[in-house]
């Protein structure tokens, strides 16, 4: 199948809350783990049709700060296939030019692991196509506090008055901050929530909620994701009369 048309009103930036995996197996009689190394196939097949249609930014939604309490047994093999991903997918993701950063609170991550994130960005630190984002142990208010830390220290240090301080400065210290603000949002399985995700990050996108468990959502859902945005009338606060003089 080739890819969709390209439409003028496409999203910069989509965000994905991948849901849906341990469901999937559990419907077709597998493990847990099972759905979740069939959720990397749904990965291949998104970052392949948002690069396809010119998409600059693909955050994904790995692990939360929540998933923690999972089985110990799950949260050993989801950190296991994390390591195996990005082994066999790093040297890919080079070839067709993509940048990968990881955000989320890496101190916690297994050490293999950790060293597997670095040995990834700085192999893809150069490249200029999609921009695609790993949010591993990462949650919302984590990332809001932890810029309102680093804020702090600034203040300390005698570099930055508590006055100064505003929602751009705040911004700059939020993780996403160098790249396009997220456009679209899509959770996977029929659930309608955000889960503690990019809580700054997620103020002005449109959500596309999808009744697919994520390992049956491929290119051609996504494109209908994309697609419906497309569609959508944005108004930033403003009126529709407002809007149209912007335009003109």
């Amino acid at each position: 199948m080739t890819s969709s048309p390209m439409h003028p009103n496409m999203p910069n930036h989509v965000a994905i809350i991948m849901d849906g995996n341990n469901r999937w197996a559990k419907a077709h009689g597998l493990s847990g783990i099972r759905g979740h190394h069939a959720g990397v196939e749904s990965v291949r097949h998104v970052i392949k049709r948002a690069s396809e249609r010119g998409i600059k930014a693909v955050t994904l939604f790995a692990f939360s700060s929540e998933n923690w309490r999972r089985p110990p047994d799950e949260v050993r093999g989801l950190m296991e296939l994390f390591i195996l991903a990005l082994r066999r997918e790093i040297g890919k993701l080079h070839r067709n030019n993509v940048r990968l950063t990881i955000i989320g609170e890496r101190s916690k991550l297994p050490e293999s692991l950790q060293k597997a994130i670095e040995r990834g960005e700085r192999k893809t630190r150069n490249n200029t196509g999609l921009n695609l984002v790993v949010a591993a142990n990462y949650g919302g208010r984590w990332d809001i506090a932890q810029a309102a830390k680093a804020l702090a220290r600034q203040v300390e240090a005698g570099t930055l008055k508590a006055e100064d301080i505003d929602e751009h400065r705040l911004d700059e210290q939020i993780n996403l901050s160098g790249l396009p603000e997220v456009d679209l949002c899509i959770r996977t399985s029929g659930e309608q929530r955000i889960s503690n995700f990019l809580l700054w990050q997620l103020a002005y996108a449109e959500f596309y909620f999808s009744p697919l468990f994520w390992p049956d959502f491929g290119a051609e859902a996504f494109d209908e994701a994309v697609d419906a945005f497309a569609h959508r009338h944005r108004r930033f606060g403003m009126t529709d009369d407002q809007l149209e003089v912007e335009r003109a």
